[in-house]
């Protein structure tokens, strides 16, 4: 039993000799390519029983005979073992190229394909996260460039508006500055008009840029349905009379809700200035209010008679700067009204939709309920 145990503790001490100095080299090389390293394993574990094995021998615990044996055990050993270590290697740097490969061509906004070759679960996970990244980005890069295009088209758009109601008032202002006006006071209301038209426009672009810089502060308070609907009918029937459009709000239940009053009233004004301005004479507009199905939230409701939207056009329907075809675009606006909307609802932690019903479309605001 004394015996086994020295030998033990000389082969231990053999070893871990080996060992400390493979340590050292791994540190050493720690920078360089992977077959090295292992390589440098390799070596340690036939070192280190190589060690053990001299240590012992030298205690007078093996002859020389054995020696020569167990000594040419582990050379053999060593052949395989560094020959293996060098094809593992090979086979892992390979498969690390590759990854490389791929995942420059999608840093260079590509998408990222995968190596086809199976790898270690290492780098399978390493691709799969890269792949995971390249949709994102993916995405990242539609909507960035459907951003970009709305941009381009609301600037276009808001210049087209502008230039109209900029000419008129040019025109006007040097009529009366020449004093060949006909009738000064008509044209007064009119310049009023369009002044009023282009406060509008510079209003709906500065609550938008709030918006889409995440600068909207809402102060929340405890508001009835039945009082937000009843104030935004009131304030678009005069709109109504003026395109012979009725305007109907029946269906509406006094559920209590936590928005800011303010911004609501914008959202239900520009939803139903939208529907008055699409809906042909003598049609309907009308508004309901109240629970939704699963009973988590409120629904408000705008019905129009606008014969519906095409169903290509439906997922643009927020997007900023979007007015739809020449035959539903209103005289005036510049396509912020319904972005507008969506913005001060997320707000709220809602959501707006759209959907086409016989006759024309409805939008729907879900809205969590007071206290939700």
């Amino acid at each position: 039993m004394r015996d086994m145990l020295l030998i033990a503790l000389y082969a231990f001490g053999g070893a871990a000799a080996a060992g400390l100095a493979g340590a050292g080299a791994l540190r050493l090389i720690r920078r360089r390519s992977l077959t090295v390293s292992l390589a440098v394993v390799a070596a340690v574990a036939v070192s280190a029983m190589l060690s053990g094995t001299l240590a012992v021998a030298q205690a007078m615990f093996l002859s020389s005979h054995d020696l020569s044996v167990v000594t040419t055990v582990v050379a053999m050993a060593a052949v395989v073992s560094m020959a293996t270590a060098l094809l593992l290697g090979r086979w892992v740097v390979a498969r690390s190229r590759e990854l490389v490969v791929a995942a420059r061509s999608f840093g260079d906004g590509g998408d990222f394909t995968a190596p086809e070759v199976p790898a270690t679960a290492e780098l399978a996970a390493v691709s799969r996260e890269l792949a995971a990244t390249s949709a994102r980005l993916a995405e990242s890069r539609m909507r960035e460039r459907a951003l970009e295009s709305s941009r381009r088209e609301l600037v276009a758009w808001i210049s087209h508006d502008l230039r109209t109601p900029l000419a008129g008032l040019r025109a006007m202002s040097e009529a009366l500055e020449d004093g060949v006006a006909a009738d000064p006071q008509r044209y007064l209301r009119q310049i009023r008009t369009e002044v009023e038209h282009l406060n509008d426009m510079v209003g709906d672009l500065f609550e938008l840029s709030r918006i889409h810089a995440g600068t909207l502060v809402l102060s929340p308070s405890r508001i009835s349905l039945y009082d937000l609907v009843g104030d935004a009918l009131a304030g678009a029937d005069p709109l109504a009379r003026r395109h012979g459009v009725r305007l109907v709000g029946d269906s509406v239940e006094p559920v209590p809700v936590e928005v800011d009053g303010k911004e609501m009233s914008r959202v239900l004004g520009n939803l139903l200035v939208n529907a008055i301005r699409r809906t042909p004479v003598d049609g309907t507009v009308a508004v309901a209010a109240g629970r939704s199905a699963d009973g988590d939230g409120v629904v408000l409701s705008v019905t129009d008679g606008c014969g519906g939207i095409p169903e290509h056009d439906l997922p643009r329907v927020f997007d900023t700067g979007w007015r739809g075809s020449d035959a539903r675009t209103p005289p005036a606006g510049a396509g912020l009204g319904l972005a507008i909307v969506q913005g001060i609802v997320e707000a709220h932690r809602g959501r707006a939709t759209v959907r086409n019903i016989p006759g024309g479309c409805r939008f729907e605001v879900l809205l969590p309920t007071a206290g939700a």
